[in-house]
Parts: structure tokens; sequence; C-alpha cells
């Protein structure tokens, strides 16, 4: 149900389907783009098709070298790492990674891959950017949110949040949600174009 990112799906439906065949952990993967277009997403999908577990955590958090070590313990075989704001690990920190014993897949994402030590980046086989949505894909998501949230919407205000997202899922929701909060409000059970661009 990933909508959008075409291309990053179908390398990605190889990589994890050759590394299933060999049943080896598939090799650690980098998104790097603006933030909402569904980077921790990908790594949630990515984790279900390997059929392994995910732990998430952020480049922030993990202040010391034994924060990244209990992490690294803690992970079965097979399983994936997702590093949200990877760029802002401490460079001490990100020297255990590369060692790491576990075999496992390191997810990382960010905004800044410019800001990634050269021996960070290198240890990711897989590199891809994240672009922004089209207006199509964009409605389609909207769609999709609305059904989640028992809210139709109509056509053309789907259109009309879509092109008020620039480009970014999470902005098409985030204005959806409050789209809804006025349209329950005011009784309306169909979100109208109207409504969205008041």
């Amino acid at each position: 149900e990933y909508v959008g990112q075409t291309n990053l799906k179908e390398n990605l439906k190889v990589f994890v389907g050759a590394a299933k065949l060999r049943d080896e952990s598939l090799d650690h993967v980098l998104l790097y783009g603006p933030p909402g277009l569904g980077k921790t997403t990908m790594s949630m999908i990515i984790a279900n098709e390997m059929g392994t577990n995910i732990k998430i955590t952020t480049g922030p958090s993990i202040e010391k070298t034994g924060d990244l070590v209990a992490i690294l313990t803690a992970l079965e075989p097979g399983d994936v790492l997702f590093i949200d704001e990877i760029h802002r690990l401490n460079k001490v920190v990100e020297e255990i990674l590369y060692p790491a014993l576990p075999p496992f897949t390191l997810f990382g994402a960010t905004t800044r891959a410019c800001d990634l030590s050269v021996p960070l980046r290198d240890l990711f086989g897989i590199i891809s950017k994240l672009e922004y949505y089209d207006e199509t894909d964009l409605k389609t998501i909207i769609d999709r949110t609305s059904r989640v949230y028992s809210m139709p919407m109509d056509d053309d205000a789907k259109s009309a949040l879509a092109m008020r997202s620039r480009g970014t899922p999470r902005i098409a929701n985030r204005l959806f949600r409050r789209v809804r909060d006025f349209a329950q409000f005011n009784g309306e059970e169909i979100i109208s174009k109207e409504r969205t661009i008041e």
C-alpha cells in the first residue's frame, strides 16, 4: 500500500527478494531526502517483507557508545535497525557500527546526506533519494487517509488538498486531519472542496 517512489520500490523488491533467496540479511540501506516522504514507513515495510523485527531509534538519542552497543547486542540475526537522523550520530559512537557482530540490516534515514562521514556513507550498499510526490500520488494517499478516518472527501477536495501539500504525504495527512475537524465540527458528512480551501 506504499504509494509513490516507484523506482525505489522496484529496486527494493529485487534487493529484498534476492536477499531472501540467499537467506541473508538485506544489505544496509540509506534513504535520504526531505522530511515527511516515507523513510520510516519504508523501513517498517522492509522489516515486514524480510520477516524480521525492527528496532527504531534516532541519531541524537544514541549519546554514548554503550547506548549503541546495548541496541546491537539485543538484535537477532536478520533484524532491521532503523536510525533516523543518522547524520546526527556522534562520530565516536558511529565507529561501533563498523565491526558490529550480528548479521543485521542497518537502515539509515537522513535529510542531510552530505553531513554523513565518508566511512559511514560507505557502510551502505543501497543508497536512494526519496523524491517529492506528484498530485496524483498525493490524491491516492489522501483517499486512503479519508477511508482510514471514515470521513469521505469529494474528488475536488482531494485535488485541492493535494495541491496544497507541497509534495509531502506527511503534510497532506496533517492538512486532512485539520479539514476533517472543521467538517465534523460543522456537522458535515463529507469534506467538500469549499471546506478544504477555506
